[in-house]
């Protein structure tokens, strides 16, 4: 194995062969399991250090605009759900109908890649657009083909934002960027990591620490939180509305 890893490393990063050591990991605890071998030679293998190697890019506000501006009608609808909800790809692709919560303007997502539920405040802009797709759709699932059924990762989806990010004249930005967008611009806009990890539905905060450099901002509010209510403030009232707050600022660079 360590072999492989040293000979893996002169075509791919390390976050990939961590990836692929992981896999083989799980087929020997598997294979435990089953009775096949007795012991995970995995276990003894060290990963490759990967925090110092996070990837974090996210778009300016002039740059999101630039973006959605040059997709196609096929693909806008999805970008957008993703600038306005954080939610993962294979996430959104897998979106039905019944997940949506209109009276209450709520996408409730019970698949997530932890296995946990998490519910996720709509826009108005993201609402309407929504209705207005489902006036249209007779499919279950709301981003369908023309068979009904959902959307592949690796299909039209991929070629489909890779034009418009070449159309866009953006660099090095992936879809999965689209998250770091929607995040980043929530703790630039002053909310409380937790909030963030909540939105994100990540496992630990350790996971959205990475955007704490962003803003100085989430310190005093937690100040704010803890003392300031104390003395009549009252941070719980105001998280709705900052989250809207940044969704209308998405929503009204699109619109223009």
């Amino acid at each position: 194995i360590e072999i492989y890893k040293r000979e893996r490393l002169k075509n791919v990063q390390e976050p990939t062969i961590n990836r692929e050591l992981a896999c083989l990991k799980h087929i020997f605890t598997k294979a435990i399991e089953w009775n096949y071998v007795s012991e995970n030679p995995v276990k003894k293998v060290k990963l490759f250090n990967e925090k110092n190697r996070r990837r974090l890019r996210y778009l300016e506000w002039n740059e999101i605009k630039s973006l959605v501006d040059a997709c196609d009608q096929k693909i806008k609808p999805i970008v957008v759900t993703a600038l306005h909800t954080g939610m993962r790809q294979g996430e959104i692709i897998k979106l039905k109908w019944s997940d949506i919560n209109f009276n209450r303007r709520f996408i409730m997502i019970d698949r997530t890649k932890n296995n946990e539920k998490r519910d996720i405040p709509m826009s108005a802009y993201l609402t309407d657009m929504l209705l207005e797709l489902k006036q249209k759709s007779q499919s279950a699932y709301i981003f369908a083909n023309s068979s009904g059924k959902s959307l592949s990762r690796f299909g039209s989806i991929r070629k489909q934002f890779n034009d418009a990010v070449t159309k866009a004249e953006i660099e090095n930005f992936h879809f999965h960027d689209l998250r770091h967008t929607f995040a980043s611009h929530l703790v630039m806009g002053g909310f409380d990591l937790l909030t963030v990890k909540e939105l994100l539905g990540h496992k630990s905060l350790e996971m959205t620490l990475r955007y704490a450099h962003l803003s100085s901002d989430h310190k005093r509010l937690a100040v704010e939180s803890v003392i300031g209510s104390k003395f009549g403030t009252n941070m719980a009232q105001t998280i709705d509305a900052k989250i809207l707050k940044v969704q209308n600022n998405l929503a009204n660079l699109i619109i223009k």
